[in-house]
């Protein structure tokens, strides 16, 4: 990456398409009608040999007050003051409207560097219009079409100058998941300035996850306010909490599906989903005056079944009164409700006055610690033995299930495999008791564990070794009894 190219303009020019066109990825969501895209969204960027940091942002909007269209407005403002480059996009077929003129003025001031293209400019229809922008007085337009991939030669020409005046920022790292045990003790895992900790945020509309995300950078970076269902993207954005480098994707709240009319909160939805899937840590937010409602409950089930590390925050704590009568109610329904998720981190936080964010820092940080976590084969197999002579599997029709062998294949989160017999009549509640044993003998609280039987019959897992050793053993005698020849 060499330098951060924020693309702005009136509602719906055509943006969010030029960016999905520049990260090759459909990352952002894209619609028909204006005003889809409200927060700023940060992806990597590539264009020929080009690396840059590439920022969609909300439609510029002539509102000046503190309504969501003037929020959306100043977060855009911020955008062209941090961005090295900014990409001016107008609708060619539209012309150049009096909002246009306006914003190009604010541009001229603010920017340090503007380029103008003229979207939408294939074919005859959008001829008139990238004439037009020539007024603007941002010299020469760009014709392209963001749907299409015309002009991104010319766009690619227009920036190779500029790029060797910036420097790398913001790289974005996926996280490694279902990674193969080491047979050392291997501390790659921990969170770096290379590899921040990716940690996703979720939850119902409104529960504050976007206010918490701005408390946790120190700054109003995200699009907040009283309005349910202001975040409709998947937002990523990288910063230092309390010491730890890391990685935050804010997400839309997520509703129930019988509630889902709309087609962008449906997009919204499946984006906040995916980026679950490229989380370590998934904080699932909850309203404390509303807790563990269903929607809650499936969203949680959601991230444990995709294996990712999950710590529950019950925001708004500063509004109860009750505190402690309210936290035994909130374990409580913990325990009865996500059994799944047993001995996970549940803390209070309060995003708006950022108290709680001590316990939040530190419960992620056991959580993944947990996720990473490897047991030696010895101890698991003497473990093992244990768990067996204390509570024997089974024995339907009389055939006896022998448990022989256990060994940790991965982490992240951790799995195990055990060889053992007749696995087809062992019943889930056995399975259920070795995994809560776990747990609880390996300090595993509250992380998914993935716990598979192999079928081995009667078959010893040491008797191909045995047969070479005393295959060995017999040739070393053989020739030891043999007489030189004379």
């Amino acid at each position: 990456m060499s330098f951060t190219l924020a693309i702005v303009g009136r509602p719906n020019v055509g943006k969010s398409t030029l960016f999905n066109r520049l990260v090759g990825k459909r990352l952002a969501l894209v619609d028909d009608q204006p005003g889809v895209t409200r927060d700023l969204r940060e992806g990597q960027g590539r264009l020929g040999d080009l690396r840059f940091i590439v920022v969609d942002s909300a439609g510029l909007e002539m509102a000046d007050d503190d309504s969501l269209q003037g929020r959306m407005r100043r977060l855009t403002e911020r955008a062209v003051d941090e961005a090295d480059v900014c990409l001016f996009v107008i609708d060619a077929r539209a012309g150049v409207t009096a909002a246009d003129e306006y914003f190009a003025d604010i541009l001229r001031k603010r920017a340090r560097h503007v380029i103008l293209a003229a979207n939408k400019a294939e074919g005859r229809a959008g001829e008139s219009g990238a004439l037009e922008a020539y007024a603007l007085g941002l010299g020469e337009p760009l014709r392209i079409s963001a749907e299409h991939g015309e002009g991104m030669d010319d766009l690619y020409r227009a920036l190779v100058p500029l790029a060797e005046e910036f420097e790398a920022a913001n790289v974005q790292q996926a996280p490694d998941t279902d990674v193969d045990v080491a047979e050392d003790d291997d501390e790659s895992w921990r969170p770096s300035a290379a590899k921040p900790l990716q940690i996703a945020v979720i939850g119902r509309p409104n529960a504050g996850k976007s206010t918490l995300i701005n408390k946790i950078l120190g700054e109003d970076r995200l699009l907040t306010g009283p309005e349910a269902g202001i975040t409709r993207d998947s937002i990523s954005v990288a910063t230092d909490f309390m010491g730890t480098p890391v990685r935050i994707f804010d997400t839309a709240g997520m509703r129930k599906k019988a509630r889902i009319s709309d087609k962008v909160e449906k997009l919204s939805v499946a984006d906040g989903l995916r980026a679950v899937r490229f989380a370590e840590v998934v904080v699932v937010l909850l309203d404390v005056g509303i807790p563990f409602e269903q929607q809650d409950l499936r969203i949680a089930d959601f991230a444990e079944s995709e294996g990712r590390a999950v710590v529950i925050a019950a925001n708004k704590w500063d509004l109860e009164d009750d505190k402690p009568h309210k936290l035994n109610e909130l374990r409580e329904a913990f325990e009865r409700l996500l059994p799944q998720l047993k001995g996970a981190p549940l803390v209070t936080v309060s995003a708006r006055t950022g108290k709680g964010l001590d316990r939040l820092h530190n419960a992620i940080l056991k959580a993944h610690e947990v996720w990473n976590r490897r047991v030696p084969t010895a101890r698991l197999n003497q473990w093992l033995g244990a768990m067996t002579e204390a509570h024997p599997p089974p024995a339907p029709g009389g055939r006896r299930i022998r448990l022989r062998y256990m060994t940790q294949v991965k982490t992240r989160p951790p799995a195990f495999v055990v060889m053992a017999t007749h696995v087809d009549k062992l019943p889930d509640s056995y399975q259920r008791y070795l995994v809560n044993g776990l747990r609880a003998d390996f300090d595993m609280p509250g992380t998914p564990i993935r716990l598979t039987f192999r079928d081995q019959g009667t078959k010893n897992p040491y008797k191909d070794k045995a047969d070479k050793i005393n295959q060995s053993g017999a040739l070393s005698k053989h020739k030891t009894r043999q007489k030189p020849k004379a």
